[in-house]
């Protein structure tokens, strides 16, 4: 298809392209560092066929297309002469021109942790896969590797590879925060495979060995290090991280390059290990772990108000990207027995599909009938932008709708202590990560959060907006305000 007519839209819709510092692309949405934002005309590109929807988050002007991103992307680049950028590319373009030091931060806990999720999500639909092999009750009475003996093998090979990204979590950690600081990711995956090297203690052991008293050591210099690995530990490889990087930074301008190769990395990698067993893993295993009892306690001592409080708290920090700073906390509870928060983000995503479904139903406007279906079916495979920023939040009460119910739905689950074993797919698949006890429960939960979040939004609008909803507009605003 040709999209030249839509590209030269969006441009003229942003402010034109001397508006334009710096483009990108994610999965579904046209991602814009504009010079200024007060140039953008939002209801000029919200009327576009491929435009979802538009919104502002970390510094980026973004634009909703959906599959077609691409083509689009390919399109704006090619009349506009702007080079193709990275997204850290143009992060780093969005950080210079307006993000504020918190800001900063959650956008860097983002860049480090998203390369590594089709890694953490891999594992988990291989874990879920591997319950669904090993668990008793599912299809027989007994498990399915125990009616079919000759496929355990499989079963044990599916178990190892999904266990690999959690056994090897440090050197994902490393490789990926290295390289977000500008150092050299080869580096960084031999630090965090120094940190899970076979002949340290595994960290999984620790708390058996506290009791015991049977922890290694070494003795240097009349010091004692504990030698323990730090497998599945996310702090500890964050922040040796990015002192490798600085500290291979800090050396190469000081270092001959003529002898580089034979001292930059030896020194860098070796102080920042000792550096971290002596003073990084230490501090921040007790941060982590901090973190860690503080979430544990509020949901066992008063469950439903941690689960309504992230419950409706999700979807609007999507909506702002600061999400991303839940990334390590997800992989901590996990490494720390299972995570209580990711069920409900599973309910987050269907709530909003749901709602996007509802709203196609509700509209004339023969364009977002069609959205919301597409919409609402995708966030029912995790991927809730379209729905949120396409029809949720243009309409404001459909979202309204979705975060009442996930918060409400939330804080039921945190009454029943489900949890997850790791980090899959959310939405309909979401399942997959949850231990097969917790099934029944979760499974009501799912229909109650699609059937609640529906019904709210359909009867509101309903009720609220006579003879349904159409596109907004200049001359039809009334049809957007209850009466």
């Amino acid at each position: 298809m040709n999209y030249e007519k839509e590209a030269t839209s969006i441009i003229a819709g942003v402010g034109g392209k001397e508006n334009i510092a710096a483009l990108t692309h994610c999965v579904t949405r046209l991602r814009f560092v504009l010079q200024d934002e007060g140039l953008v005309q939002k209801e000029q590109l919200e009327e576009l066929e491929d435009v979802k929807g538009t919104f502002s988050a970390n510094g980026q002007f973004q634009v909703v297309i959906g599959p077609k991103v691409t083509d689009v992307y390919d399109e704006v680049i090619h009349q506009t002469g702007l080079e193709t950028m990275t997204k850290e590319e143009v992060k780093e373009v969005a950080a210079e021109v307006s993000l504020n030091p918190f800001q900063r931060v959650i956008k860097t806990l983002g860049d480090v942790f998203v390369p590594i999720l089709p890694a953490i999500v891999t594992a988990g639909l291989l874990m879920g896969l591997n319950n669904l092999l090993t668990n008793p009750g599912i299809f027989f009475t007994k498990s399915v590797i125990e009616a079919y003996p000759q496929i355990a093998d499989l079963s044990n090979m599916i178990n190892l590879i999904a266990n690999t990204s959690f056994q090897f979590l440090p050197a994902l950690i490393t490789w990926s925060t290295v390289k977000y600081f500008k150092g050299n990711p080869l580096l960084g995956i031999v630090l965090g495979l120094v940190f899970v090297h076979p002949d340290l203690m595994n960290a999984w052991n620790y708390g058996q060995a506290v009791t015991t008293g049977e922890i290694p050591h070494w003795t240097i210099f009349g010091f004692s290090i504990a030698k323990m690995g730090l497998q599945a530990q996310v702090l500890p490889a964050l922040v040796s991280g990015y002192v490798l990087a600085k500290f291979e930074i800090w050396l190469k301008k000081r270092i001959p390059e003529t002898i580089q190769l034979l001292v930059v990395a030896p020194v860098a990698i070796l102080l920042t290990s000792i550096l971290t067993f002596i003073l990084i893993a230490p501090v921040t295993i007790t941060i982590g772990n901090t973190i860690v009892a503080g979430i544990v306690w509020l949901f066992e001592h008063v469950p439903f108000l941690g689960g309504l409080a992230y419950g409706l708290g999700l979807a609007p920090l999507v909506v702002t990207g600061m999400h991303h700073a839940f990334l390590p906390i997800h992989i901590q509870l996990m490494a720390n027995g299972g995570d209580y928060i990711w069920p409900i983000g599973v309910m987050s995503s269907l709530a909003q599909g749901s709602a996007a479904i509802a709203m196609n139903f509700l509209v004339k406007e023969k364009k977002l009938k069609g959205v919301g279906l597409a919409a609402g079916l995708s966030a029912y495979m995790g991927i809730t932008e379209p729905a949120m920023f396409g029809v949720n939040l243009k309409y404001k009460f459909p979202f309204i709708c979705a975060i009442l119910t996930s918060g409400l739905i939330g804080g039921f689950m945190a009454t029943q202590h489900i949890l997850a074993t790791s980090v899959g797919i959310s939405g309909l698949p979401g399942f997959l990560s949850i231990p097969f006890e917790f099934w029944p429960t979760f499974f009501i939960c799912m229909i109650l959060s699609c059937g609640v979040s529906f019904t709210a939004t359909y009867f509101y609008g309903k009720i609220k907006i006579n003879g349904g909803i159409h596109q907004p507009s200049k001359e039809n605003k009334i049809t957007l305000q209850p009466k």
